[in-house]
Parts: structure tokens; C-alpha cells; sequence
């Protein structure tokens, strides 16, 4: 494969983006370390993005940006792909997101494009990631 689909293409061409980004940047985690950090990537940007669970993250979303409305739409918003790799030292990651949503004005855009980042530490035993706050 190797163009994206086009704009606006909507569901059916979320495979291919996925597809694209996972040719373009290949996996370098255990794959229950890559599946962890995909979902909590996901669950990170539609907190950020729509307002929706920001409470569960008090050290990364100001608790006053509660009181603002969502930027986007919960029932339009949706995660076309995503993977997570290595980035830098001290095992730091980054989940990259690729996402389309409707905006406050009503505009839907696809391929919008997030990163979030985490680092290691250890709890109970087995890894687990600690997102870090958007500088």
C-alpha cells in the first residue's frame, strides 16, 4: 500500500492508515507493552479532545479546563490509527494517534495527528506507563 486514503474517506480507510503507519515505523515493543500503550493513547486523546475521563488524569488536564466545553463531539470522534515506539532514552514512548473528529463549529477533519508520551515504571510487579504532561 502506498498512498493514504483520501480525506474524508471516513471508516473504511482507517485500515489502510494503520497499515501505512505500522509499514512506516516498525514495531520495537512486546506486543502486551504495544497493546497497553495503544489503548491508553486512545483513552488519553479522547479525554484530551472531548473532555470525557479528563478526572482520572488531575497531573495532566488542568481541572479548570473542565468547566470549558469539549473541542470535539464524543459521538463523531474516533481514532483512525495508532501505534506506540520507543522514543529516546530512559525507555520513554510515544503513542502516535492518527484521529478525525467534528469540532465545536461543526467541521469534521480527519487525519488529525497526536502524540502522547509516557514513561516506564514499575507497580505490582510488572511494567506499567505513566503518561506525561503535554509541554
Amino acid at each position: 500500500m502506498s498512498a493514504l486514503p483520501p480525506h474524508g474517506e471516513g471508516v473504511a480507510g482507517d485500515r489502510a492508515i494503520q497499515q501505512l503507519l505500522e509499514a512506516a515505523w516498525p514495531a520495537d515493543l512486546p506486543a502486551d507493552d504495544e497493546r497497553d500503550l495503544r489503548a491508553a493513547g486512545a483513552v488519553l486523546l479522547r479525554a484530551d479532545a472531548t473532555g470525557v475521563g479528563r478526572a482520572k488524569w488531575p497531573g495532566l488536564f488542568d481541572s479548570t479546563e473542565q468547566v470549558i466545553a469539549p473541542a470535539f463531539a464524543t459521538e463523531r470522534f474516533r481514532v483512525q490509527a495508532v501505534i506506540a515506539r520507543r522514543d529516546g532514552p530512559a525507555g520513554r514512548v510515544v503513542v502516535h494517534l492518527v484521529w478525525a473528529g467534528i469540532d465545536r463549529g461543526g467541521t469534521y477533519t480527519d487525519g488529525r495527528i497526536t502524540d502522547w508520551y509516557f514513561t516506564p515504571t514499575t507497580r505490582n510487579g510488572g511494567p506499567a506507563w505513566i503518561p506525561q504532561p503535554r509541554t
